[in-house]
């Protein structure tokens, strides 16, 4: 039990460390993934460490973002894990004077290599979002919110117009790709494959 214990505190600590991203702490972010660790996220996907570099360069910019974390739900196999986390993003672009609440699912692929448990690969699912108007309510372009799927459509779009643009399709409350990814993690968990 002490075992298990352990090893479930450290993925919460895992999924509560991306905070470290909020307040712009990169080095320590980068202490979440296992060196060869992948993320696919709206704006991103590729290498940990290059999404790294990446949000260094969106904290420069006009963009602000927080992320609020709620303690995973955790499957274990052995020295892998799956992890489910609810999630909300909250943006904002302070030149545009727009910003948006989505709420968001992290499934994560977490192994324990060496005794330390780090992650291998974060996508997301897309539950619902909207538009906030932090200083009054400003125009939206109706033609680029249509472009992405409602579940996403305020994130992708403040995250289009801040310059970093949104170009996959990716999963969202009940879609196909959703079922997918959650049996090809639950595959990975049996197998490692």
């Amino acid at each position: 039990m002490d075992s298990y214990l352990a090893d479930r505190r450290a993925i919460d600590d895992l999924m509560t460390g991306w905070i470290r991203r909020d307040l712009a702490q990169w080095d320590a972010m980068r202490e979440l993934f296992h060196p060869d660790g992948i993320i696919e996220i709206t704006w991103f996907t590729g290498l940990f460490t290059d999404f790294v570099d990446a949000s260094a360069r969106m904290g420069a910019s006009d963009l602000r973002t927080k992320h609020v974390i709620t303690s995973p739900v955790v499957t274990f196999h052995g020295n892998r894990a799956v992890a489910e986390t609810n999630a909300m993003i909250v943006a904002e672009n302070v030149a545009l004077k727009l910003g948006c609440l989505s709420h968001n699912r992290f499934l994560d692929r977490i192994e324990k290599r060496d005794g330390v448990w780090k992650i291998v690969d974060r996508r997301s699912i897309y539950d619902m979002g909207s538009f906030t108007f932090p200083c009054g309510i400003v125009d939206i372009d109706a033609g680029t919110t249509a472009k992405y799927p409602s579940e996403y459509a305020a994130l992708a779009y403040l995250l289009d117009k801040s310059g970093f643009p949104v170009t996959g399709v990716f999963a969202t409350k009940g879609s196909d790709q959703e079922v997918e990814m959650k049996q090809a993690a639950h595959r990975w968990l049996e197998t490692g494959r």
